[in-house]
């Protein structure tokens, strides 16, 4: 979204100097900080919209402790919202318990016993995340908005296309009780596409938070009608699950740089220190799908990377430019993923009564077995459409030189090995031939010693001494 359908940053330099990261801790002094569209006459006098997006939706975690202090009444607080929050802080009197001035606050089920947004136990409650996304740029942008906009004296790389936007983060943060620390807890997400899908978070069947396709797609909008709709996800992707912490969402161990437990004097310090190491258990991942009949026509129910109604691989072959860079080419491949069994490299499934089986895992690696015809790292690519299916192709697809390289490279080894050959037989061949001339000089000078001493015993010296004689 446009910056000027987000939350309203913080003075850092001015009302919250010495609290720079109070969007974190909703206590900032600048008007309309905490909380998009709080106070609500402030944000409708600056913009004249609403801001962020409309109808999110969160639930109670029931599992944790009651507290009465916590405790909403659905009249009280949809009368506040509906006349305008005016404070620039949200309360339990006065907002959702989600600290979401514009989320949804109807009834949860059909029972009409819970609403969405209302904490009416007084349980935990997921809150509203603060981050709403970073600033995402090609390396040789230079809009100020980017992390590291490349300043005037810096070549371009052109390793790629330019771009540059804001990234929604759309998310809710939502404490979680003890029983998460002793035992095991059942988390949950279901997503359906189309324009009546939803994505849902759960625990153990209850919901935590919800994004609507409504809510996702019919966004504020200003007089110049600036804020682009967006569409429910439903091409194919990965399921990441991540377990990573970060010490840039806040959150630091005691006496960070130094002993944990500093000088032992902080119950709580010693109490967090003497729980390490931590080790996070997961009994299963498991995945399923709806096939039933009674689905909308829009709500895609498919389980593979490049289904009929999203291409993914013709979109990926006319876009490659989008997916590669100078330092990421690129290239075809045959096998050579990490495997520890056959399944881990093979397409699966059956031709007839006869198990598919495109490649096999040997020595760790996969290698396919048709590589004419399947390829990619765990040979479960298609090559019958590439334009490189020809067994002479294999060197393009295989880790290494090219084969023609390789060739040519045997090819020159071979006629040197030849050549050096040819040139130690001459060498040889010389070698003998002078052994052979010298034995006859030799034998031919001792023969003519011999005839020499015979005719000097038999001549008398010539008169002519100034001439040499052999």
């Amino acid at each position: 979204m446009p910056d000027d359908y987000r939350l309203f940053p913080a003075d850092v330099t001015g009302a919250d100097a010495t609290n720079p990261y109070c969007v974190y801790t909703y206590d900032c002094k600048t008007p309309g900080a905490n909380m998009v569209d709080v106070p609500t006459a402030y944000y409708q006098k600056e913009r004249g919209h609403r801001s962020w997006y409309q109808g999110l939706r969160y639930a109670s975690n029931n599992f944790c402790q009651q507290n009465a202090t916590a405790k909403q009444d659905y009249t009280t607080v949809a009368a506040s919202v509906k006349a305008g929050i005016k404070e620039n802080t949200c309360t339990v009197k006065t907002c959702p318990a989600s600290e979401d001035a514009n989320s949804d606050l109807s009834f949860i089920d059909d029972t009409k016993t819970s609403h969405w947004g209302i904490n009416s136990n007084g349980t935990c409650f997921p809150i509203m995340n603060s981050y709403t996304g970073a600033y995402l740029c090609d390396p040789d942008n230079s809009n100020s908005h980017c992390v590291s906009p490349r300043n005037a004296t810096t070549p371009k790389t052109n390793s790629m296309s330019s771009f540059n936007y804001q990234m929604d983060a759309i998310s809710s943060n939502w404490p979680i009780h003890l029983g998460a620390y002793i035992d095991y807890l059942v988390y949950q997400v279901e997503w359906v596409t189309g324009e009546n899908g939803y994505v849902r978070w759960m625990l153990d069947g209850s919901p935590i938070f919800e994004v609507t396709t409504d809510a996702f797609s019919n966004v504020p909008q200003s007089t110049k009608k600036d804020n682009p709709q967006k569409v429910m996800l439903e091409e194919p992707m990965y399921l990441i699950f991540n377990v990573a912490l970060s010490r840039s969402w806040g959150t630091t161990p005691p006496n960070p740089g130094s002993e944990c437990r500093g000088d032992g004097n902080d119950p709580v310090a010693n109490a967090i220190c003497d729980s390490f190491p931590m080790y996070m258990k997961i009994d299963y991942i498991r995945l399923y799908q709806d096939r039933g009949d009674g689905l909308d026509d829009d709500n895609y129910m498919y389980v593979g990377c490049d289904p009929a109604t999203h291409p993914t691989k013709k979109w990926i072959d006319a876009h490659i430019d989008e997916y590669v860079d100078d330092d990421n080419p690129w290239k075809e491949v045959s096998g050579k993923a990490f495997c520890t069994v056959d399944n881990d490299c093979t397409i699966g499934g059956n031709v007839g009564t006869t198990a598919l089986k495109t490649g096999k895992c040997v020595k760790g690696r996969c290698q396919c077995t048709y590589s004419t015809s399947w390829g990619g790292p765990r040979c479960t690519t298609a090559l019958a459409g590439s334009t490189s299916t020809s067994a002479s192709s294999l060197s393009s697809r295989a880790y290494g030189p090219p084969m023609g390289l390789s060739m040519g490279l045997a090819g020159i080894i071979v006629f040197l090995s030849f050549v050096s050959v040819y040139m130690s037989m001459l060498s040889a061949k010389k070698q003998a031939a002078a052994l052979v001339k010298s034995a006859a000089q030799t034998k031919m000078g001792a023969s003519m010693m011999d005839e020499g001493h015979n005719n000097s015993t038999n001549q008398r010296p010539k008169d002519n001494y100034s001439q040499n004689f052999v």
